[in-house]
């Protein structure tokens, strides 16, 4: 019998946990709850990443299977999929988004002076999209074209370490040009775009 941690909780346990509690103050994620916190979303989520879970039935599946394991992961609630389903809809998204920003400013220096295959002193990041096919009669908000439906990901990666440093989804029909709009550039930093 295996008495030590799990690789999910030895990995938890790196978070900044009093950022995310910040976080989720700062929008009110927990008000009126009654079990299922916004840091078990949070987990339930990283989790379904890790393991490559496809659908909120395999996500409940998964976990499921490891019922008398979970309080041990992390968790301190049960996961069922209408909870998360609800939880998914109705929760703030800023409170997931503000939480990268703070992940990611943790990640950044870690790799300030990994060697990229150029030698320069000023950071290089490189600006692409990808357009995400969504069905028209599900999506009729997202028409991209006559009979397809779609939104654009553009991510600004910090290219030591290939680290976001900036994601928005957009209509998919909004050229990549049009986006250097929504962030303050950084001085002396090179920003090529790939095609």
């Amino acid at each position: 019998m295996n008495s030590g941690r799990t690789v999910f909780s030895q990995l938890i346990s790196f978070l900044p946990d009093r950022e995310f509690r910040r976080c989720v103050a700062r929008y009110g994620g927990n008000r009126r709850l009654r079990e299922f916190s916004c840091w078990d979303q949070y987990l339930t989520m990283a989790f379904a990443q890790l393991t490559y879970r496809e659908s909120l039935r395999d996500i409940e599946a998964c976990l499921r299977s490891l019922q008398g394991k979970l309080y041990h992961i992390g968790f301190r609630g049960q996961v069922s999929r209408s909870t998360l389903a609800d939880a998914n809809e109705n929760r703030d998204w800023r409170i997931f988004a503000d939480f990268a920003q703070v992940l990611i400013g943790m990640a950044r220096p870690l790799y300030a002076h990994d060697p990229i295959g150029v030698d320069l002193n000023q950071t290089l990041y490189a600006l692409d999209s990808s357009t995400i096919d969504l069905c028209l009669s599900l999506f009729p908000w997202a028409r991209f074209r006559k009979h397809k439906a779609a939104v654009k990901m553009h991510t600004l990666l910090d290219l030591h370490g290939n680290i976001p440093t900036f994601i928005r989804i957009t209509e998919g029909k909004l050229h990549d040009v049009n986006i250097l709009d929504e962030f303050l550039p950084e001085p002396e930093a090179f920003y090529p775009h790939l095609t």
